[in-house]
């Protein structure tokens, strides 16, 4: 099942918008004169004492078309430099519940966890058993986790398409309930339906593949897609889903002996911040909020533009005035922390053709979308990279955008020079660190994700990181252990810690019976040394 890639529009000035790919698109609405940037918005910042978060999106669906295999996102290097996989997108039934289907436009257990890996496929290099109770996308990851212990998994609900009953989720103190444990209950206890005729799925299946939740409701208060369910108090039932989600989470947190952080997806119009979060009390539930850095412009424009500028230009078109900087402040002056917020960053690019006016191709009159290899209007930077030599590249330094013009096609997009100077940018206004949207547009061997691992190194112990069990102290002779001791009867989830032989182990993930030392290198338990 293959899914459109665009997933994060935004709304229009007026209610004329231009049909796009056979869906509505629409762009960002921004004040007109952006405030003068406040004492606390420009404050002198204290470099990170610890790393920085690198959020990555893998898509559910990019296993199709563009062959994007968890696989991939290790043999690219990018593993190595993210602190977090958010896996898009989870969906929710009328009702706000979770559930799985396979079925087009409304879910994939298929590539969630029924589809068998071939070793060549695989992570570990081990190729997938017809029966094992997980397959597909999440056993992947789980195999991921296990090369990259310091990663940390979430699983993503909404998105786009997936956002139109966030509202009936988030109405009463019941809906709140029902949906977070429903949620819950699939995806951090792992409890997958077994369906289809598959005999994937059971009771803790997928327990500890996930690390964390990522909110992706668009819109709280505001139109998204069409159809989508909005009621006046969505602003307030936000804050109350969230704390809904922190109080759950604590609570099986505390259950299985780790910590799971919780996230959210966060629009770049400020109409919308006014309309969907109480900032202050959002942040009191969010681990880290994910700032929209893209889609400020697109084919949906009359006149070609930067899609994700970092800064304001001189001769913006018409009244939509809005760049990463705009956003930052936004979200800083409402009170948002910054050591909480991540900035959003594109591996892909947005275009027009049919581009009139002559000159570099900026600013300039378009006829419609470009030409893309799965979407109109739309390329991954990898297309895009393959392709430059037909184009000329231009460079603005004042906005901080790349752009490829031939004369008629004009392309908006981050190159590794772009990456950088975002980067460079977050250091300098303290910010937590960088998201992706999404980790298929990269090249095979990770061009933007190294530009960025650059600037914004992970660090010895990267925000977020389950890890270690803590510092032994003393390791006193082989024996002599205060963990407690393996009970073959004991069920242990993941991340728990216990002594046997003399060594302590953790468990990678839920396990019974399975003695330590036994089952290998890409088996459920890692030595961790004597004690």
């Amino acid at each position: 099942m293959s899914r459109p890639r665009r997933r994060w529009q935004l709304p229009t000035l007026a209610a004329a918008a231009l049909l796009v790919a056979g869906a509505t698109a629409v762009p960002v609405i921004a004040q007109e004169s952006p405030a003068e940037p406040t004492a606390q918005t420009q404050q002198e910042v204290e470099p990170r004492q610890e790393g920085y978060r690198k959020i990555g999106y893998f898509t559910q669906w990019g296993v199709y078309d563009r062959n994007y295999l968890v696989k991939d996102i290790d043999t690219s290097g990018s593993a190595a430099a993210l602190t977090h996989i958010n896996y898009s997108f989870g969906n929710i039934t009328e009702q706000g519940e979770c559930f799985q289907a396979n079925q087009a436009g409304v879910g994939d257990a298929w590539a969630d966890y029924q589809r068998r890996y071939t070793a060549e496929q695989s992570v570990s290099g081990v190729a997938d058993t017809y029966d094992q109770p997980l397959a597909g996308n999440l056993n992947q990851l789980r195999q991921l986790k296990e090369k990259y212990p310091h990663l940390r998994v979430q699983i993503s609900f909404g998105g786009w398409t997936w956002s139109k009953y966030f509202s009936n989720a988030a109405a009463t103190a019941e809906s709140r309930r029902a949906h977070v444990e429903s949620c819950i209950d699939m995806w951090i206890r792992g409890n997958m339906p077994v369906m289809g005729g598959e005999p994937q799925g059971g009771p803790g299946s997928a327990l500890g593949v996930f690390d964390g939740i990522d909110l992706d409701w668009e819109w709280p208060g505001s139109e998204g897609e069409v159809g989508n369910v909005i009621r006046p108090e969505d602003r307030e039932n936000f804050t109350l889903l969230l704390q809904e989600w922190r109080s759950q989470l604590d609570a099986v947190g505390e259950e299985h002996g780790k910590e799971y952080e919780l996230s959210a997806f966060l629009p770049a119009d400020p109409e919308k911040v006014d309309l969907g979060y109480d900032v202050p009390a959002v942040f009191e539930e969010l681990s880290f909020g994910t700032l929209q850095g893209y889609d400020y412009h697109g084919a949906w424009d009359p006149t070609t533009n930067h899609q994700s500028g970092l800064f304001l230009g001189d001769n913006e078109p018409g009244p939509l005035q809005v760049s990463g900087e705009i956003v930052v402040d936004k979200w800083l002056a409402e009170g948002a922390p910054a050591d909480k917020l991540v900035l959003g960053v594109p591996f892909y690019s947005r275009g027009w053709t049919g581009v009139t006016g002559g000159g570099d191709g900026l600013h300039q009159p378009a006829a419609g979308p470009a030409p893309g290899r799965y979407e109109a209007g739309i390329q991954d930077y990898e297309v895009i990279k393959a392709s430059a030599g037909n184009f000329t590249l231009h460079r603005d330094e004042q906005t901080g955008q790349a752009w490829l013009f031939d004369g008629n096609t004009f392309w908006t997009y981050d190159d590794a020079t772009e990456m950088t100077r975002k980067a460079q940018y977050v250091k300098e206004r303290g910010l937590s660190g960088a998201m992706i949207w999404s980790l298929d547009g990269d090249t095979p061997d990770g061009e933007l994700i190294a530009a960025l691992d650059d600037e914004l190194p992970i660090g010895p112990n990267p925000p977020g990181e389950p890890g270690d069990p803590g510092d032994p102290g003393d390791p006193g002779e082989p024996g002599d252990c205060t963990v407690a001791a393996w009970d073959p009867a004991t069920a242990y989830v993941g991340g728990a810690t216990v002594s046997y032989d003399g060594h302590q182990w953790r468990a990678k993930w839920w396990t019974q019976g399975e003695t330590p030392g036994t089952t290998g290198e890409w088996g459920v338990w890692t030595d961790l040394g004597p004690c």
